[in-house]
């Protein structure tokens, strides 16, 4: 069951992930988490939650493409 979870911060910074959450996660101790800090708080993601979440966001976009009819313009700029 996903939800809402409140933790509270310990020495030195640690919070304790939930069990429930942990197990659903396959987290382990020494498991690496990434922190984003964004506009709407913080979110903790797993590095294969993050890799999901940029790929979607990345969707459809051709950012090669752009970039090469970007640098096209400006070689044109800098030729006239």
């Amino acid at each position: 069951m996903k939800g809402t979870y409140t933790v509270t911060m310990g020495a030195h910074g640690h919070i304790e992930v939930p069990e429930s959450v942990r197990e659903r996660a396959g987290l382990h101790e020494g498991a690496t988490l990434v922190l984003l800090e964004t506009s709407n708080g913080i979110v903790l993601l797993t590095r294969d939650q993050l890799l999901e979440r940029v790929r979607r966001e990345l969707e459809g976009l051709d950012l090669v493409g752009d970039l090469l009819t970007e640098r096209r313009t400006a070689g044109q700029h800098e030729a006239a």
